[in-house]
């Protein structure tokens, strides 16, 4: 497609792109912020509960208490015995989880409008009157063993890529899984989850984001009946951490049964602070569209289709966390390619890049590409508030949504260029490689991620 016809792409998207002037916000007197979206395209809601209380806030010797507590979310209340939660939320035709992540956890329903009452009263119910016994702690803690074994321990890459954030971060919490070390969990007990939720779970600790067909008025005054008699708690000091500098780069082999070998290299970069001063992170942004996101993009391109060096290849990075970010480079060599080989050809394409730059052409598809998802994406009115959710939890606010986007768009070919060469160094370089062992037999190895209730 010639520039000139991404452009009128790009100037017919941005004229769909929905304003912010639909949400509304207001902080209760013990300090629950309520923020408000209405959408009225269909008589559908979604609540949603973010405690900013996530797996990089635990301790070392109770990492994965933060996970662990989502589960026991579900236990029930004096008001609400165990198992009644889900079941009158299905009952009145919604769905309801909730995710764990390193900087967050929350909790959502989905309902027809006329529901909202029901999902506030049971959500703030369990916001300060949950029952932690010490039966259903030892019941839910096996649950989550068990969880931690089947989707890391015997998941080949997702024992790898914990292993991996393990040697990448010196310092940083986020060296931990979010579903915690194996025997932190064996030596768990109910006081860590009670005093997690002692700790964390209060309205000023607290965001509850209500998107769709309401009317932020009669949300307000809704919240303050269900929420507003919830006493605030005094919050431990939050602790700022920092990652040192890496003084070089890491290497690791990991052993696992799997059929083929694999390739992580990880970049350590910075993410968004400052939603309008800053530039790297949206530039890191656009680089990872154009080495990856669709069929036309560098790494499939060159490495899988012309090269065939790679059967599948990738670019991955996260402009917005509470931490330090990475830009993660990862592929399968093809059969009868080695992962040296595979390694020298991502290699080559960064030099290529931060020596010769990104075309005007690439810098539009990506930018066109950027702004299309989010135009999709505010189609769904849970995905709305996830992004008001996450946004606030993290610190930078539902406010900075437009800015970034704004802000991307605004990216210059040279910003590319630049962020390649600074960033994708190799003294913040992690590599982690899979050595594919037999399928047959057990897999004695411990890791874990994050996995919603």
């Amino acid at each position: 497609m010639h520039t000139s016809l991404w452009s009128v792409c790009i100037a017919l998207l941005l004229s769909t792109v929905p304003v912010q002037a639909e949400v509304f916000e207001r902080t209760l007197s013990n300090g629950l912020k309520v923020i408000v979206k209405e959408d009225h395209r269909a008589p559908v809601l979604v609540q949603q509960i973010w405690y900013r209380a996530g797996s990089m806030d635990e301790s070392t010797g109770t990492t994965g208490v933060a996970h662990v507590l989502e589960h026991m979310m579900f236990k029930g209340t004096r008001a609400v015995q165990m198992g009644q939660f889900s079941k009158r939320i299905a009952a009145a035709g919604g769905r309801e989880n909730a995710f764990t992540s390193y900087d967050y956890t929350a909790y959502f329903q989905q309902l027809h409008r006329s529901k909202l009452p029901l999902a506030m009263r049971l959500e703030a119910d369990r916001m300060h009157n949950l029952q932690l016994t010490a039966q259903e702690f030892g019941k839910e803690i096996r649950v989550v063993m068990e969880e931690r074994r089947m989707r890391t321990d015997d998941e080949a890459h997702a024992l790898m890529y914990e292993k991996l954030m393990a040697a990448a971060y010196q310092e940083h919490p986020y060296q931990h899984p979010v579903i915690g070390w194996m025997n932190d969990l064996q030596a768990m007990t109910v006081r860590d989850a009670q005093h997690w939720y002692a700790t964390w779970y209060a309205p000023n600790n607290a965001v509850l984001v209500i998107a769709g067909d309401v009317h932020a008025q009669d949300v307000f005054a809704m919240a303050q009946r269900y929420y507003g008699g919830i006493p605030a708690r005094v919050l431990p000091p939050r602790k700022h951490y920092s990652e040192p500098v890496q003084l070089g780069i890491k290497r690791i082999t990991v052993k696992a049964p799997a059929q083929l070998p694999h390739l992580i290299m990880a970049y350590h970069a910075p993410t968004v602070r400052d939603a309008e001063k800053d530039s790297v992170p949206y530039a890191l942004e656009v680089l990872a569209g154009v080495l990856d996101g669709n069929e036309s993009a560098r790494l499939n391109k060159t490495l899988v289709r012309e090269q065939q060096i790679a059967s599948e290849v990738g670019a991955g990075y996260d402009s917005t966390a509470r931490g330090p970010g990475m830009f993660v480079l990862e592929g399968t060599p093809s059969e009868g390619k080695t992962l040296e080989q595979l390694e020298t050809a991502l290699r080559e394409q960064l030099t290529r890049l931060a020596r010769d730059g990104v075309s005007a052409e690439e810098l539009q598809r990506v930018k066109a590409q950027v702004t299309a998802n989010e135009v999709y994406k505010r189609d769904s009115v849970f995905y709305q508030a996830m992004q008001i959710g996450q946004m606030e939890s993290i610190g930078l606010g539902y406010g900075a949504i437009p800015v970034m986007l704004k802000k991307i768009r605004e990216v210059t070919a040279q910003q590319v260029q630049q962020v390649a060469r600074d960033i994708l160094q190799d003294d913040n370089l992690t590599v982690a490689i899979l050595d594919p062992q037999p399928l047959s037999g057990e897999s004695k190895h411990t890791g874990g991620n994050s996995h919603a209730h």
